[in-house]
């Protein structure tokens, strides 16, 4: 089966819709936070990956459980959204393999480089927001919260620290 599935334009529409209305989002470069989701959720403060010089083996550890925790919530067949605001969205199964770009990247990144990175459940149950400019990661869901911190967390607790 394909993984990134790029969302069609009335999926986009209606998807991106539905996160300006039910988290308030308000993009910006300083105004923050940018988005309003519903508790329990927890913010991580990221601004130290971007000022230290960091190995792209923490960036693929951080992929690494994230992927795990992605599957703890998902059926084998299930696919959830990876949204990058702005920019072409996707359909994955984090199930199936998560191939990279020339820059050792999945499609949609978790951590936020540039931009908005979302990975939300189909149903908006749980999700994973990244802000590129607050340089923080808001988690929401007590499942996905939950996984975040149970086994597949050890590297991620260690380099997010709570905003």
């Amino acid at each position: 089966m394909d993984n990134w599935i790029p969302l069609s334009d009335q999926e986009n529409k209606m998807i991106w819709k539905r996160i300006y209305k039910e988290f308030k989002f308000k993009p910006s470069i300083s105004k923050f936070p940018s988005f309003k989701v519903p508790s329990p959720f927890i913010t991580y403060d990221i601004s130290h990956l971007f000022e230290e010089a960091i190995e792209l083996s923490l960036y693929d550890a951080i992929e690494a459980e994230a992927l795990n925790v992605f599957k703890d919530n998902t059926l084998a067949n299930e696919y959830i959204l990876a949204l990058d605001w702005q920019h072409e969205c996707y359909w994955v199964n984090p199930h199936l393999e998560f191939l990279k770009d020339q820059f050792g990247e999945w499609t949609v990144p978790i951590v936020p480089n540039g931009d908005y990175y979302f990975f939300i459940q189909k149903d908006f149950k749980w999700g994973l927001l990244g802000h590129p400019w607050e340089k923080s990661i808001t988690i929401f869901g007590e499942t996905l919260i939950n996984a975040f911190n149970n086994q597949h967390s050890k590297v991620l607790r260690s380099v997010l620290r709570k905003g």
